[in-house]
């Protein structure tokens, strides 16, 4: 097996036809032709909290399943989390998919690395990805994780270059490890900006199941209190909650800047987009096309595999006019990736 040297750039999502509910959560397939290679029927993905729709994580991951689709000639079967579900759902979903014949196999979202831990092993021919998370340790999974730091650190950049007030916002979905990677980002590139500017921070709930990372109401709520407080860009890093979060900010004429998915794109907050001055990127589609590529070329990936700023595994977001043609932010950028990429700037994960 070798390891992946970068990720590779993202596709475009396109639909998928519904077709039936597995034995946990509801599914779709893209066709009913067979991998190319005659070994697998695809690309079994297994969604983070929030599914498809989210605009942002998972929905990342799925045009990385249809970019695998368009270029790579292979089927794939997509399958939702349900509300309160346990980790045994967990492993019986990953379980059905390696059992059907895919392969590779993805969690998408740390949430299922003790299910892979726990499912790897028992099919030791089917290759796991897992995203988020690198404590998975075996032959056949593939870690595939990201320098979320080094993307929030531009995004802290360009909101204290993009405030009025000097007075920005961080809402965290949910209070965990890999969230705190993306408030310590933000936090030190919008203080190597001015160190004195006010930053509010918000985690939504403690944990995944308290809706942190799937309750829009909860992201427009918290920041509707951090712009009654004086800010006037607020980035979130909290999946479906997000919407809300730039609802609010739209709502109230401030910048919000979005995450994972480049969401000045995205159909549903099309209404929005005005207002979105960028997104830090997590190139999530790229690692599940470059799984997907290495299992079909018969050298599946293994180990940890991570998306950087040197790599083009994360990155800002350039489609807001007003963003991309802000000659004084844009020089203020440049300045921190190179930075960042010569290691003159240590970007902190905590």
């Amino acid at each position: 097996m070798r390891r992946l040297s970068r990720i590779a750039v993202a596709g475009v999502a396109t639909a998928a036809l519904t077709v039936g509910v597995s034995a946990c959560g509801s599914s779709s397939t893209s066709s009913s032709s067979s991998a190319g290679d005659g070994k697998s029927k695809g690309i079994g993905l297994a969604y983070d909290i929030g599914g498809r729709g989210d605009q942002s994580f998972n929905d990342a991951a799925y045009a990385g399943l249809q970019r695998a689709k368009k270029e790579l000639g292979i089927d794939g079967r997509d399958v939702e989390p349900q509300d309160g579900e346990s980790n045994a759902d967990k492993v019986q979903r990953l379980e059905t998919l390696a059992k059907q014949g895919y392969n590779p196999v993805i969690g998408v979202g740390y949430v299922y690395s003790e299910a892979i831990k726990e499912v790897a092993p028992k099919f030791p021919k089917t290759t796991f990805g897992i995203i988020d998370d690198e404590s998975v340790k075996a032959d056949n999974v593939a870690d595939m994780v990201f320098h979320e730091e080094e993307a929030s650190y531009l995004a802290g950049v360009a909101a204290a270059k993009a405030s009025k007030k000097n007075h920005i916002g961080f809402i965290g979905g949910v209070d965990v490890p890999l969230i705190r990677k993306f408030e310590a980002g933000f936090v030190q590139g919008a203080k190597s900006v001015n160190p004195k500017i006010k930053i509010e921070k918000q985690y939504l709930t403690q944990t995944a199941e308290e809706g942190g990372f799937n309750s829009p109401d909860k992201g427009e709520n918290a920041a509707k209190g951090q712009i009654d407080a004086g800010a006037d860009v607020v980035y979130h890093a909290a999946g479906l909650s997000g919407q809300g979060v730039i609802k609010a900010a739209a709502e109230h004429k401030v910048w919000a800047i979005g995450v994972d998915s480049d969401q000045y794109k995205q159909d549903s907050l099309a209404k929005y987009k005005d207002y979105i001055l960028t997104s830090a990127l997590k190139n999530v589609s790229g690692a599940v096309f470059d799984l997907a590529k290495s299992v079909k070329d018969g050298k599946p990936l293994s180990g940890v595999v991570r998306g950087s700023l040197a790599n083009g595994g994360v990155s800002l977001a350039d489609s807001n006019p007003a963003f991309k043609n802000d000659a004084d932010l844009q020089a203020a950028l440049k300045k921190a990736e190179e930075g960042i990429k010569n290691g003159s700037i240590k970007v902190k994960t905590s």
